[in-house]
C-alpha cells in the first residue's frame, strides 16, 4: 500500500510539472485537475525542481545585455559580460546568483573540441554545483591546479569533475597536491610520468574558468593554509591585488614570484592570458580590485559579476 501510495504521489509530481511547464496551466487548474489543494501543486513543482526532473533558467542575454553589462565590456575591452540583480539576500546569496549565472552562461560559451581549464575555490566550485545536466560534444574539462582540502568541504577536483559530469564531457585531474614543503619535492613531483601528462593538457586548453581572489586575511588562499598571515603580507607590500590560481598578481596582472612558485604544482600565470575565452566570476566589494587587476592582466575576456560590483568597478581607473 505504501509503495503505490509513493508511486501515485510521483506521478502526480511530474503530471503537474507537466501540465506547469508544458501545457501552461496555472496551479489552481492543475489542482483541479489533479484533485489536490494549490498548496499541494506548489509542493510538487518545488519537489520537481529538487529532484532535478525540471531545469529553470534565465537566458544569458537577459543580463548580457543590461547596461552595466555593456558598459563592463566597453570600459574594459571585453568580449562579453554578465551583470546580475543584487535580489534581497546578503552577500553569500549575491555570490550565489552570480555563479547560477555564470552556470547558466558558460555552456553558450562552449564549442566542440574545446579543452576548458578549470580553477579553484568558493566560486567555481557554486558554479560547477549550480551548473545543469546537459551533453556538450567534444568538451574536456582539464584541473589548472592541485589539489587542497578545504573548510568548505571539496578539493580542487571537485571543481573539475563535477563540471565534467554535469556536462557529459572528459576530464583530466591533476593528480598531485597544490603545494608542497620543498621545491625539490615539487620538481620531482611534476617529472613524474602521470603528472607530467596531466600537466602537458593543462596547456593545450583554449578555455579557462577561474575567480579572482582577494589579498586579504579572510581570502581563500589564507583559510586553507596555502600561505601564512606573514606570507601574504610580503606579497602585498610587493604590490599583490589578487590570486589568479593561488598565485599572486599585482595591479596591472603582472604575476609577483615568490619562493612559494617553486612548491606549487598547476597551472603558471604566464601561460594563461591570449586564450579564446578566460571566463572570470567573482562578485563583492574585496573583488574590484581583483578584478580590475585579471583584466588588466590579460587573464579575462568574459566576466560574471553583480550589479554592486560592477558599479565599483566602472567607478573606478581602468
Amino acid at each position: 500500500m505504501e509503495r503505490r501510495s509513493r508511486a501515485r504521489i510521483e506521478g502526480q509530481i511530474t503530471e503537474a510539472a507537466w501540465l506547469y511547464y508544458h501545457d501552461d496551466l496555472n496551479q489552481n487548474d492543475i489542482a483541479r485537475r489533479l484533485g489536490v489543494s494549490r498548496a499541494t501543486v506548489a509542493n510538487y513543482l518545488s519537489e520537481a525542481r529538487r529532484k532535478g526532473h525540471v531545469r529553470v533558467s534565465l537566458t544569458p542575454e537577459a543580463f548580457g545585455t543590461h547596461s552595466l553589462a555593456r558598459d563592463l565590456v566597453a570600459h574594459f575591452g571585453l568580449t562579453g559580460a554578465l551583470v546580475v540583480p543584487p535580489g534581497a539576500g546578503d552577500r553569500a546569496d549575491a555570490l550565489r546568483r552570480t555563479a547560477r549565472a555564470c552556470a547558466d552562461w558558460l555552456p553558450d560559451l562552449m564549442a566542440p573540441g574545446d579543452r576548458l581549464g578549470v580553477s579553484w575555490g568558493e566560486t567555481v566550485f557554486l558554479v560547477s554545483e549550480a551548473a545543469e545536466r546537459m551533453s556538450l560534444p567534444d568538451l574536456t574539462i582539464v584541473q589548472m591546479v592541485g589539489s587542497r582540502a578545504t573548510p568548505l568541504g571539496f578539493a580542487a577536483e571537485t571543481c573539475s569533475a563535477n563540471l565534467a559530469r554535469r556536462f557529459g564531457a572528459g576530464c583530466v585531474n591533476l593528480h598531485a597536491p597544490l603545494i608542497v614543503g620543498d621545491a625539490d619535492l615539487a620538481a620531482r613531483l611534476r617529472a613524474e610520468p602521470v603528472i607530467a601528462e596531466q600537466l602537458a593538457a593543462i596547456a593545450t586548453c583554449n578555455k579557462t574558468l577561474f575567480a579572482a581572489g582577494s589579498c586579504t586575511l579572510n581570502s581563500h588562499i589564507v583559510k586553507n593554509g596555502v600561505v601564512t598571515p606573514d606570507l601574504l603580507a610580503d606579497y602585498v607590500a610587493r604590490g599583490a591585488q589578487a590570486v589568479l590560481c593561488g598565485r599572486f598578481i599585482d595591479g596591472d596582472g603582472i604575476p609577483i614570484p615568490g619562493e612559494m612558485d617553486d612548491r606549487m604544482i598547476g597551472v603558471e600565470l604566464p601561460t594563461m592570458p591570449g586564450k579564446d575565452m578566460g571566463l572570470l566570476v567573482s562578485s563583492g566589494p574585496d573583488k574590484v580590485a581583483p578584478i580590475r587587476a585579471a583584466i588588466r592582466g590579460g587573464f579575462a575576456t568574459h566576466l560574471v559579476t553583480c550589479w554592486a560590483t560592477a558599479e565599483a568597478l566602472l567607478g573606478a581607473p581602468a
